[in-house]
């Protein structure tokens, strides 16, 4: 399976590449999917089904444009601006999640999209 995802809601497409992580191999094998995210801050996140540990490579500063997993809600996160815990510019995740890869897309459209939106997320 290609390490290239599309995240497809109906105001826009955004492409993305996956890293070689195992948080990211357990997350493609769940594809195709269709998540409903919730807006915190400049991130989405929503429950996708996926049941992860945290990974060692596990953090809270991200970056924007960067996915992840959220263990504790088996969720998936989009990075692409501050949250409400941030301390700066930096997009910051409530607790450690594990980062499975990165948007190639232009992340900032997501900034014009209400607090909730569905995503279909496929392989490419």
């Amino acid at each position: 399976m290609s390490d290239r995802i599309l995240l497809s809601t109906s105001e826009l497409k955004l492409r993305a590449e996956l890293n070689d992580s195992a948080t990211a191999a357990t997350f493609r094998s769940l594809l195709p999917m269709e998540v409903r995210l919730s807006r915190w801050g400049d991130e989405y996140y929503g429950d996708c089904g996926i049941s992860v540990d945290i990974a060692q490579e596990a953090k809270e500063v991200m970056e924007v444009g960067e996915l992840a997993v959220w263990p504790i809600g088996n969720a998936l996160c989009i990075f692409f601006g501050p949250t409400p815990v941030s301390t700066g510019d930096e997009p910051r995740a409530a607790s450690r999640v594990n980062p499975i890869g990165k948007l190639t897309d232009n992340p900032e459209p997501l900034k014009k999209l209400g607090s909730s939106i569905s995503v279909k997320i496929s392989a490419l």
